[in-house]
């Protein structure tokens, strides 16, 4: 599957196009229009009403794993940022499959999904490539990488007229440095913005080879409850340089450089608080802590 190709070209007339297709429609989301509507209906009724976190709201953080683990949180994050109404969304995503220590930009064309295609804001794109050399068009680095994709039809169904800008940023001491490039681009052509950083927590258990309290129920909630928790203690104190430095050290995050620069993106554009509104777990969700099993951690965070 993943040997296939996931950027294409169309030819309108004169003109090509690049469009990325989806990698994991039918296995962390519904393959076809019908379900990936209804399941997204679903998770935004699961989230609830959207709380109000006071104040403006500049972006968030959300997990990425499928959405029978992780919907209910990231619809809870979205639906808070969507009621801003923005021109343009900003995904921030892991970068699972190393391509080199730069960030990488998906700058023209479109996402498809099951819910249709979004179009890449392709002259944002050129002027966030414009202001840093820290970041790459490389539309190819995007192929295989799910991090950003699983958030697009939650942005799609919300938001049907918004474009999109997908940067995949590795866990590097750049990160910080990216968001705040972009955030810089944002306020210099006066964007209607918000910033979206796409990441899971802690990855426990034999299949991830990360077992420093053992296996089963009690060694999952040291997962959760004192792993992931460090991380959030900086991520609630908008420290992005400590975020950055506890998810690398303490294995508490695949998406450290994104939460980085999300944060520092969001902090340049004028956030000064950060808002959790669910932690929870794999295990949590399956109710599956029994001896042997592995658990994921996914937070939902609003910066305002």
């Amino acid at each position: 599957m993943l040997g296939e190709a996931y950027v294409t070209f169309e030819d309108r007339e004169t003109c090509v196009v690049m469009i990325r297709e989806p990698v994991v429609a039918g296995a962390f989301y519904g393959a076809t229009q019908g379900e990936c509507e209804r399941q997204v209906a679903h998770y935004l009724a699961e989230a609830g009403s959207t709380q109000d976190v006071g104040g403006r709201v500049f972006g968030g953080l959300v997990p990425h794993a499928g959405w029978m683990f992780s919907g209910r949180v990231a619809a809870r994050v979205l639906a808070r940022v969507a009621a801003v109404r923005p021109a343009v969304v900003v995904v921030f995503g892991a970068m699972h499959r190393a391509r080199g220590r730069q960030a990488a930009l998906f700058a023209s064309g479109a996402w498809d999904s099951p819910l249709g295609r979004i179009k890449i804001d392709a002259r944002l794109a050129e002027r966030v490539l414009g202001h840093t050399n820290l970041i790459v068009g490389d539309p190819y680095a995007h192929e295989a990488e799910h991090s950003i994709e699983v958030v697009v039809p939650f942005i799609q169904h919300l938001l049907p007229e918004c474009q999109l800008l997908p940067i995949l940023v590795p866990p590097s001491a750049q990160a910080e440095e990216v968001g705040k490039a972009v955030a810089r681009t944002l306020e210099s052509y006066r964007y209607d913005a918000v910033v979206i950083g796409s990441s899971d927590l802690t990855h426990y258990g034999p299949r991830y080879q990360f077992t420093p309290q053992g296996t089963g129920a009690q060694a999952n909630r040291w997962a959760k409850e004192v792993n992931d928790a460090a991380l959030l203690r900086k991520v609630l104190t908008l420290d992005a340089s400590g975020a950055l430095s506890t998810s690398v050290q303490d294995r508490s995050a695949c998406g450290g450089g994104a939460i980085a620069a999300t944060m520092a993106a969001v902090a340049a554009l004028g956030a000064t608080r950060a808002v959790l509104l669910e932690h929870t777990s794999s295990a949590e969700v399956l109710s599956a802590e029994c001896e042997g099993e592995d658990s994921v951690g996914y937070a939902g965070v609003v910066f305002a």
